[in-house]
């Protein structure tokens, strides 16, 4: 999965699902500020299980998502079950970092990773 280029701009895992297919669709985006802008996905941590989030494809149709869970991962841990999903539905996992920047490192000490399921109506 490509790291977005810009900090206005997200990547999506596209060997995985398009948002709203069956499976899990990943897509990540920066956290933090650059030249006095937020990145894309900076106020990610402000979700909480239940709150609904949309997506709109390239044609303007939107796919409505509910936030099932947040979880926090080391930069080295196993995350794969971000990009799999066996349960027939469609859900969207978004990534990104979070903590304070490491400056001798030059990286964030976690990743964040919302969870969530395409709503039925």
């Amino acid at each position: 999965m490509g790291v977005p280029k810009d900090i206005a701009e997200t990547a999506w895992f596209s060997l995985g699902s398009r948002p709203g297919e069956i499976g899990s669709a990943v897509i990540a985006g920066h956290f933090g500020w650059k030249n006095n802008r937020p990145a894309v996905f900076n106020y990610l941590s402000r979700l909480s299980p239940g709150d609904k989030l949309d997506v709109v494809d390239e044609n303007g149709a939107v796919t409505t998502f509910v936030v099932r869970e947040l979880r926090s991962y080391a930069p080295n841990a196993d995350a794969s079950d971000v990009f799999v999903s066996n349960d027939g539905k469609s859900h969207l996992n978004l990534v990104t970092c979070e903590g304070a920047w490491n400056v001798a490192e030059q990286t964030y000490p976690s990743r964040s990773i919302i969870f969530t399921d395409k709503l039925v109506e």
